[in-house]
């Protein structure tokens, strides 16, 4: 060992938790990429079919396969009730208003005022809450004749007189997907706001005191010292909320069901369960891990690119 070089001894130190990262990931994965290339055996006592190669891959990317699903695969016409168009849509704008949510709450929790500790518990405390019980919290806020933010026709809520949500919005697929990204925000903003704060907290506080000394003024600061330095806690706290957003599943099975919001996950797990469609399931299953590996891949390019300043 006194030979090897500091990168060589950090490899061999890494070598158990490689190890057993590939059990534990790695070989389920190459197992479902195994399953996905093979026919689904609808009438056999066998799980899986024939060997099929990429078939099940080309009839989902193409449509070919959505008659059979209990919502379509990809379909443009009806993005609310496709499984990949939920996904992006729901990870699109649920990870950028909680990092807007976020980045918001670090900042205010960076200030030095009587009562932060109590803040930062009051604002940490959603996150705490167990996807299940969040789940019902949404689901019963919403639901007509019981939640105060959905009345009735005859006496309609305040969502309901500006238009906003219609009497049943549960049922709804868009007004589901709204409902399933305000919760999201609610709960996950806290998680941003930590590590974007911890971002905040390595920031120099001299690079301030020489701002102030240059006159620049407090968005001049914000813009050329505190965004730049935090930049890749954001990006950190974004990758971890994105690859959270592509395979949700409990908080839409808890408030409005898979059948109304069919996400990735979603088809995935009814696939599998529901219709005993193995190899389809599979498929989507692999298919959903090529795309959060590759956004993984956006993210890390883009973190190298600011923290060598490129």
């Amino acid at each position: 060992m006194e030979n090897l070089s500091d990168t060589q001894f950090a490899y061999l130190l890494l070598t158990p938790v490689l190890l057993l990262l590939g059990l534990i990931a790695f070989w389920p994965l190459l197992s479902t990429f195994r399953m996905s290339l093979y026919a689904d055996n609808l009438v056999g006592s066998a799980p899986l079919g024939e060997f099929v190669g990429l078939q099940n891959y080309v009839a989902l990317l193409t449509g070919e396969r959505n008659a059979l699903l209990v919502r379509p695969f990809f379909d443009l016409s009806t993005p609310f009730r496709s499984a990949l168009t939920v996904t992006l849509i729901f990870t699109l704008f649920s990870v950028f208003f909680e990092t807007i949510v976020g980045f918001a709450q670090a900042l205010v929790l960076d200030q030095d005022f009587r009562g932060r500790r109590w803040v930062r518990v009051a604002i940490i405390i959603p996150w705490a809450v167990p996807i299940v019980i969040q789940g019902m919290i949404f689901f019963l806020m919403f639901q007509p004749g019981i939640g105060f933010l959905v009345g009735t026709p005859e006496n309609p809520a305040f969502l309901n007189q500006l238009g906003i949500l219609g009497f049943t919005p549960l049922s709804t697929p868009s007004e589901s997907m709204l409902i399933l990204i305000v919760a999201d925000v609610w709960k996950t903003s806290a998680f941003m706001a930590l590590i974007i704060l911890a971002g905040l907290q390595s920031v120099d506080r001299s690079l301030y005191d020489v701002g102030r000394v240059a006159g620049a003024s407090k968005y001049q600061q914000f813009k050329m010292i505190t965004l730049p330095l935090v930049l890749p806690s954001v990006l950190v706290a974004m990758l971890f909320r994105t690859i959270g957003a592509m395979r949700i599943y409990g908080l839409i099975e808890t408030v409005v069901g898979c059948n109304t919001v069919p996400s990735l996950s979603c088809l995935v797990v009814t696939t599998f369960r529901g219709s005993r469609m193995y190899g389809t399931s599979a498929a989507v299953a692999f298919i959903t891990a090529g795309l959060i590996g590759l956004v993984v891949s956006v993210y890390i390019v883009k973190y190298a690119d600011t923290e060598t300043g490129g």
